[in-house]
């Protein structure tokens, strides 16, 4: 099958939903010949900064020189940004290749009794195969959803597990409070390994610090008590810091918002654990480079001037907390326009008890997702604290409104869920 035909195959297995669950992904992959036990894993889960910490870690293992697998999800533009090596989007021929490998290998599964796999089983399958015949030397793993039945979980001794900041999301499938969503996240954790995890709320951390204690796994948590940051702009950032006792001067990113920061903190203390712990070889120079190298589309990401449009994933209480920061920091007193989109299952209120005071105009927008809260629904909940609220459902009409009705020297931030803001991104680049 060409690439047409392979991401058609791919996006009919969505009807089959999603399944919270193991043996599937084992199957398939027994079937491939079990590649996701022939690399060296470093796995990511959380809620927020997934993305970020990923890149930053990826970006420096590919500045020292080895050949670098990045799994993500979801997409912004394209299908191939998920799947990456050494900072290249997976070629289509390969995709439609590897696809072409698998669909023979469902067919098999599925006539010995098993269910057929899910899309994202099948997407992070493909990954697995890809970087194993690739022969990259790492590979920097994304939990798609939770982290325990998630289908990258089939990874048993990565180097390292890493915990990204928590909050509640996808509440109907993880559970309603962050004991519950620390469980799930957690499961990533492996027996005699070493976890790294952002300072958590106490409701979280003890969760995790139980889970370790259980698996006989070194629990370490980034110190962001020992950072102190310099410089602040809507360009870049720097900060020094202490880990694991080792001085790191003038840091520079080129990530917004005081949440970032703390994200570089995370990444370069599982870099350390990686050097330490791993005997992964990596220098200073390369951590230097590569954090500096490190771009993340769509987390406050500056996308146009005149009127300034700014692209934020926004899509939970943490989200929306990081985001308002940067806002006050960068924009305060300025005219905002909030084009917002989101998902059914994100804490909602939450997002929009934080947001909606910056704001002098909203536009509501229906993401392109069967998980979207309608833009008419939407409009509703935000009439609570602003008024004049426009719903515009699709979303080419509601970016085309937003900069028609903009002045050069306001600014429009669009927020809410990554699925739209993709889309955002590509209409108005």
């Amino acid at each position: 099958m060409n690439y047409k035909e392979a991401l058609k195959f791919i996006e009919e297995s969505h009807k089959f939903g999603m399944r919270l669950g193991l043996e599937n992904s084992f199957k398939l992959l027994e079937l491939l010949g079990n590649p996701q036990d022939k690399v060296k894993i470093v796995h990511i889960a959380g809620t927020n900064g997934k993305g970020s910490v990923c890149s930053f870690i990826s970006n420096t293992l590919i500045s020292q020189g080895y050949k670098v697998g990045l799994y993500t999800s979801p997409y912004l533009e394209t299908f191939t940004e998920r799947i990456r090596l050494d900072g290249q989007n997976i070629p289509e021929e390969d995709v439609a290749r590897i696809v072409t490998i698998m669909k023979y290998k469902i067919e098999e599964m599925v006539k010995e009794g098993y269910a057929y796999p899910t899309e994202f089983e099948i997407e992070t399958a493909m990954a697995f195969y890809y970087y194993y015949e690739q022969k990259a030397d790492y590979v920097v793993l994304e939990v798609g959803l939770g982290g325990r039945y998630d289908a990258t979980n089939v990874v048993k001794s990565p180097l390292v597990s890493v915990i990204v900041s928590l909050s509640l999301d996808h509440i109907g499938v993880l559970g309603d409070t962050l004991g519950k969503i620390a469980y799930e996240k957690a499961g990533i954790i492996k027996k005699n390994s070493i976890a790294v995890v952002y300072k958590q709320k106490q409701e979280a951390e003890d969760v995790i610090k139980e889970v370790c204690k259980e698996k006989n796994t070194k629990y370490m948590e980034a110190d962001f008590n020992k950072m102190v940051l310099k410089k602040s702009d809507i360009n870049s950032q720097v900060f020094d810091c202490n880990i694991l006792g080792e001085d790191m001067e003038d840091m520079e990113i080129k990530l917004i918002g005081e949440h970032q920061v703390n994200n570089a903190v995370l990444a370069l203390t599982v870099i350390k654990v990686l050097k330490n712990e791993r005997n992964v070889e990596i220098s200073e120079e390369a951590i230097r480079n590569g954090f500096l190298n490190t771009k993340w589309p769509g987390r406050i990401e500056k996308i146009k001037d005149k009127p300034t449009f700014i692209i934020d994933g926004a899509h939970n209480e943490d989200g929306a907390r990081s985001l308002t920061k940067a806002l006050d920091k960068h924009f305060n007193g300025k005219k905002m326009t909030l084009l917002i989109g989101m998902l059914k299952d994100k804490d909602i209120d939450s997002v929009l008890e934080l947001l909606m005071d910056k704001f002098d105009k909203v536009i509501t927008t229906t993401p392109d997702s069967d998980r979207s809260m309608n833009c008419e629904e939407l409009k509703e909940k935000i009439e609570k604290y602003v008024d004049g609220v426009i719903a515009i459902e699709n979303i080419e009409d509601a970016v085309k409104y937003t900069l028609d009705n903009a002045k050069e020297d306001d600014v429009i931030i669009s927020a809410g869920s990554l699925y739209m803001i993709g889309a955002v991104r590509k209409l108005v680049k």
